[in-house]
Parts: C-alpha cells; structure tokens; sequence
C-alpha cells in the first residue's frame, strides 16, 4: 500500500490517474464524490472483490476505511488478485493518525511537492520563485493570473478544506496567523511573541502552527542538538512551504514587489532550500538547522547515517566565508559545507567550502546514497 501525501492541488489526483492508465486501469475512488461514497457504504463488499490496482482519493473523508484496508492489505500478501492499493490525502491529523494506528508496517508514504527546477527548467528559475510550486499557479498566462490563483487557493483553503479536514477554526482567524507566519518566514519560533501579537496563549498558536504544518502549508524546521558545550537554539525555524502562497500573503505580486521587500532573502532562502533537499532526497527527520547562543549558526544540516552535509544561503553575486561558517564545519564534522548562491560558476571558497549555484545544483550536487 502507498500513500501519496501533500497541500491541495499539488498534483496527487493527476499523477494518480496516470499511475492508473493503461492497458488494465485501475479501479478508482473519488471520496469527495457522493456517488463513490455511496459505493462504499459496505467497503468490504466493494473493495474485496477487486484485483489490480485500487484508487482511494481524499481518503481523510472516509477514515473508517482504514480497518478495512488493513485487512485486505494482509489478505492480498497471498491473495492471487495481487490487489495494491494507492491512497492520496491531504494529510489531516485524522488520516496520519488512523494510518498510523491501522496500517504499520503496510504503508509507504510519498510527499508529493510541486514543481522544481529539474521539472521546469534552470531559465524559469525566478519565474518559479516569485509564483511558487503550485502547478496552476507556475503554469499561469501571466504574473497576474497566477497571483489571482494563489488567492483564490487561500480563500479556500481556508473556507471550505480546513473545515472538510476537522480543523474548525474561523477562517478570518486562520488568515491572520498564517499571514503573521508569512512575516516570520526563515525565523525562529517564538510562541509568546506571536501569542502576544495574536492575543492567545502559547499553547492556542501552537495549535495553530501544527495545524499548518500537518496539511503542508508550513514546514518546521527542527533545531540540531549534540552534547556540545557551546548552548545551542532550541527552537524550531518556520518556513512557508510555497514560495507563491508567501509572496501572495505578503501581497508581493511581481518580481519589482519582491525585489524591494524587506523579506526578499529569507524568501530565496527557503526557495532553495527546498531545491537542495528535494535533489539530495532527504526525509524531514533528516534535516535540521545548526545555531548556538554564540551566534554560530547554519541553514541547513543534512544528516544522512554518518554523513553530515551543510549548507549557507546567500542571495548573493559573491559569498564569502565567514567564522560562522568554520565553526560549523569544525564543531559539526562536516564532510563538506555549500554556499548556495544565485550565481553560475561552482568554485571552492576554503577546504571543504565551496560556492554553488542554486542553477547548478542538479549538475554539482550528488543525491544522498
């Protein structure tokens, strides 16, 4: 069984429906769809009889389907129908948490993105970062149309698929804190600051903040903790996770908007670093950020067995070392340190340094293994 997981419109129906074409199509589900859910009101009844590949789409809507599942799943280890399943959801609290409970050890999740370089090209880089991964919102006429999309896809996703998911929160509400996230884009976490701003209490945002993250509109990144006797930063960082929705809640429509706003590098910043972590392959689990109370500090730390790989983000025609970056390569056993930058040459700034493209990360930086 594999669940393809990730932010409405994202793609997962459309990849899905090609998976499933071609010359035995699979039998396919629509929950969202009145007459598919009644045509599993008895899902043993529906679902047992069928062989080959079996589509479940939006199946938070359905969570009872999860018991269900787990036996077929066990059934179909010897079952002659060699019966698969392909499950897409939005990931609700509800759908990892019944998925969790009922299919361990029978599930493998695949978090869907949306467009990256390698997909649209190196040119269109700029074109991406200001309109975001979304596929409607790239594949707009016009810088106008796409940025008529993405608040559209707020509006509603705000209005209709927060409420659908079980997270009964005013939208209005919703719309401020995500919008105050949107202005601490790339920073620390800080509850009682934002509590304070928002009027509630540290545990209420909290709420919130993992509401976000658990449909995929915001990422956390987790801070990197050794026993080391510098004291380092605990707090997560929070990152929106589509570069388009956040220039859309910080009304920055065109590259002139962008180019002359105060949040313009942390923007870049989370760009890339979505870039270089979908070309190394690496889990979330696997990816954390580096700071000390000292003021040392590193974007990115890739944790892969025993490997340790880090990464600066400079929105910069030329990095430079700087202490910062020493100290973590030296108290983190770094086996190599990259300056991303929006450049064209890769070259070495020091042992084990170097600068790369963000254009070139496809070319010069090697998946994890």
């Amino acid at each position: 069984m594999v669940a393809i997981i990730g932010s409405r419109q994202v793609g997962k129906t459309t990849l899905a429906q090609a998976l499933a074409s071609g010359d035995d199509p699979a039998a396919q589900f629509d929950l969202e769809n009145p007459t598919d859910q009644a045509r599993l009101s008895d899902p043993m009844l529906a679902l047992e009889p069928l062989s080959g590949l079996v589509v479940l789409d939006e199946i938070q809507h359905q969570p009872e389907l999860f018991p269900v599942l787990r036996v077929l799943a066990d059934q179909s280890r010897n079952d002659p129908h060699e019966r698969r399943f392909l499950i897409l959801g939005s990931a609700s609290p509800k759908l990892l948490r019944q998925t969790s409970e009922s299919l361990a050890g029978r599930i493998v999740y695949h978090e869907l993105p949306g467009f990256r370089l390698e997909e649209v090209g190196v040119e269109r880089a700029n074109e991406l970062w200001l309109r975001g991964s979304f596929p409607r919102s790239f594949l707009a006429e016009d810088d106008d149309a796409s940025a008529e999309w993405r608040r559209a896809f707020i509006q509603t996703f705000l209005q209709r698929d927060l409420p659908q998911l079980g997270l009964n929160i005013a939208s209005a509400t919703m719309r401020r804190f995500w919008t105050m996230l949107a202005h601490y884009h790339g920073q620390l976490w800080n509850a009682s600051e934002l509590a304070r701003a928002f009027g509630v209490n540290d545990t209420t945002v909290r709420r919130y903040l993992d509401l976000l993250t658990s449909t995929f509109v915001v990422r956390q990144l987790q801070p990197w903790h050794e026993n080391l006797k510098k004291r380092q930063v605990k707090s997560p960082k929070i990152y929106l996770s589509d570069s388009g929705l956040l220039h859309s809640l910080l009304n920055l429509e065109t590259a002139r908007d962008l180019e002359g706003h105060p949040k313009v590098g942390a923007s870049w910043e989370g760009f890339a670093m979505a870039e270089v972590v979908t070309r190394l392959g690496a889990r979330p689990d696997e990816c954390f950020f580096w700071a000390t109370h000292a003021g040392a500090e590193l974007d990115l730390l890739v944790v892969h067995g025993s490997r340790r790989l880090g990464f600066e983000f400079k929105r910069t025609s030329a990095p430079k070392t700087t202490r910062s970056m020493h100290s973590a390569l030296h108290d983190l056993k770094l086996e190599q340190l990259d300056v991303v930058y929006p450049g064209t040459t890769t070259f070495p700034l020091a042992d084990n340094i170097r600068a790369l493209p963000l254009v070139r990360v496809r070319e010069d930086l090697d998946p994890l293994t």
